[in-house]
């Protein structure tokens, strides 16, 4: 199991503050601090179904028995649980006919809905970054760009512009320094044209006409209706948000509450698929 390292930064992240959907501008007023979430054990991954006190493999040349079973595929990492078990109303809220955002077989699906020019967004990247990379593989994460209107519509085309040209993992968290602590991108503090946008991604490789012209193509612009649909069902208030299976609105009281909420939720729905 890949350690929750990241869990273990959260004194020194800030306490949550959203970015709140009805003006793009960002809330100041800091929820009410709570103790940081214990940093995950390292205990090994549980053994695969099947796979405990199995009969040792036939000796070369002997033929197996006719019954025997195939092995049983391993089953995903699980992640070690902090915490009591979420309460709806206090740590999450049910989202009514919730249905994930890109529907995957086999997949417990995560969203994060997030703006590029969001500071809370920003300083949730550093936390929420690893722990993505360290999620079961039964686990399907997806960015979400929000669509506020203004500056935040023109990123969100960036992110899936971006994304059609194949750049967006590697310039996913060098946007949010570009715009938070180098400032060489306004964010908030201004407005950036699409050709501003456009010349960011130039430095990975992209042709700054073709990423502009990119910005404004009928595929991007289905793809952010998409997301803004998505959003105004999902009910959010304000980004980060984090929603799981499509069902469930995270709250929490920090960033890391957040995402420990999030392991438990996602616990839950994996619970629930084993049982059908």
């Amino acid at each position: 199991m890949k350690i929750r390292y990241a869990l273990a930064l959260a004194a020194l992240l800030p306490i949550l503050a959203a970015c709140k959907a009805d003006d793009g501008s960002t809330n100041t007023t800091a929820a009410p601090a709570e103790p940081a979430a214990a940093p995950a054990t390292t205990e090994p991954a549980a053994t695969a179904a099947g796979t405990e006190g199995a009969a040792p493999a036939a000796a070369e040349g002997e033929k197996a028995p006719a019954e025997a079973a195939p092995a049983a595929a391993p089953a995903p990492t699980t992640t070690a649980l902090t915490g009591p078990a979420p309460v709806e109303g206090a740590d999450y809220q049910v989202i009514p006919n919730g249905q994930p955002f890109q529907p995957a077989a086999g997949k417990i699906e995560v969203t994060e809905i997030f703006g590029y020019v969001c500071p809370a967004c920003a300083a949730f990247q550093p936390l929420v970054g690893p722990w993505k990379a360290g999620l079961p593989s039964d686990v399907n994460f997806v960015y979400v760009p929000a669509m506020f209107g203004g500056t935040w519509d023109n990123y969100a085309r960036a992110f899936y512009a971006a994304q059609t040209l194949g750049v967006q993992e590697k310039t996913h968290e060098a946007l949010y320094a570009a715009i938070h602590s180098q400032k060489t991108l306004k964010g908030e503090r201004g407005t950036d044209s699409v050709d501003d946008i456009a010349k960011f991604y130039g430095a990975y490789g992209v042709d700054p006409k073709q990423f502009a012209a990119t910005m404004g193509s009928f595929a991007v612009n289905a793809k952010t209706n998409s997301a803004k649909q998505f959003a105004q069902r999902s009910q959010i208030s304000g980004t980060p948000s984090i929603i799981v299976n499509g069902k469930y609105l995270v709250k929490g009281k920090s960033f890391p509450d957040m995402l420990r909420i999030a392991d438990h939720l996602i616990a839950r729905e994996r619970g629930a698929a084993q049982a059908h």
